[in-house]
């Protein structure tokens, strides 16, 4: 099974490192022009994955026609843009694995529905868990979840995946395993602004634990199963994006707790904090679907520019109620 990877990002080049093992060949798309040269002449992305030496099966390219005749598509660009990427792409019946986690603004839809809605014909599949890009090239042990409703495709994609160090783990929940992804995002930002206006460990901790029940409430709502939000692609996702600084939502969070405007910390990024996007999508979604979520209109409510010390206290102050 060939593979084509789509995003020239830490993240789809740790991807196409994966794919690659064994000198498989793996053609990599990247937007920027410095990458592809980067990676081909160096065997480096220097931009976005530095010190990361990669195989030579790994091929850059800035053309998506060069992704003509893969048997399998990793798409990894950000959720706002995966719309026009896929759209781009000359493909009918191509397996489009969705690694990106977000839900689009205005449609509300998943990632994967997205690709469904533009591509009806191509099978999809989603790869979603605790995952830093920079472990994962490294070879560091890594478990991630592979949802797809066929069968037979998810078994392949999770033999010609899975290696000593990357554990695949097979699932047919689709909705349940992007909802994991989409909703950790936010509980992350939020984990961030308890960081970074030192509220302590316990509040951290508090804050997983029910942000992981809003990302549960919701997910059931929107036809997940609760097994999948308990599994790699939520709770596992979750534990890790809420307890790092390598976390880019962690980070942005950090940032808000000290009291930096959203704007600013989104303005000089070379990667993407996708919960800063999904924030009021989901929030919006949530409100749709009758769903309480009310740490995630905290942190709506401080990308909007609420002081910090008003958002906090008007959590804190919120009727008690049984767990």
């Amino acid at each position: 099974m060939r593979i084509g990877v789509i995003g020239g990002g830490a993240w789809g080049t740790a991807l196409a490192q994966v794919a690659a093992r064994g000198d498989q060949p793996v053609t990599l798309w990247a937007r920027e022009a410095e990458v592809v040269t980067s990676i081909n002449a160096a065997h480096e992305n220097t931009m976005f994955l530095p010190g990361v030496t990669l195989s030579p099966a790994v091929v850059a390219t800035g053309s998506l026609d060069d992704l003509s005749g893969v048997d399998a598509l990793l798409v990894v660009t950000p959720a706002q843009h995966v719309r026009a990427t896929v759209a781009a792409l000359a493909v009918e019946r191509t397996p489009l694995v969705l690694c990106a986690k977000g839900i689009e603004a205005g449609s509300q839809l998943l990632v994967g529905e997205v690709a469904q809605q533009v591509h009806p014909d191509a099978p999809i599949a989603v790869l979603s868990g605790p995952t830093f890009a920079h472990e994962v090239a490294a070879g560091k042990p890594t478990a991630v979840t592979l949802a797809c409703e066929a069968d037979g495709l998810r078994d392949r994609l999770i033999e010609r995946l899975a290696g000593p160090a990357f554990r695949l783990y097979a699932s047919s929940d689709v909705i349940g395993a992007e909802i994991g992804g989409a909703v950790k995002n936010v509980i992350a930002i939020a984990c961030g602004v308890v960081e970074g206006a030192g509220l302590g460990l316990n509040a951290r901790a508090a804050l997983i634990a029910r942000g992981f029940a809003e990302m549960t409430r919701f997910g059931l709502a929107r036809g997940g199963r609760a097994e999948t939000l308990a599994g790699l692609s939520g709770l596992g996702d979750l534990v890790l994006t809420c307890s790092s600084t390598n976390s880019r939502n962690f980070s942005f969070g950090v940032g808000l707790g000290r009291g930096r405007a959203a704007a600013e910390l989104l303005a000089d990024r070379h990667t993407v904090a996708e919960g800063a996007h999904t924030a009021p999508v989901l929030q919006a979604a949530a409100h749709a679907a009758g769903v309480e979520m009310p740490v995630t209109d905290a942190v709506c409510a401080l990308i909007a520019g609420e002081p910090v010390g008003e958002v906090i206290e008007a959590l804190l102050n919120r009727p008690l109620r049984a767990e």
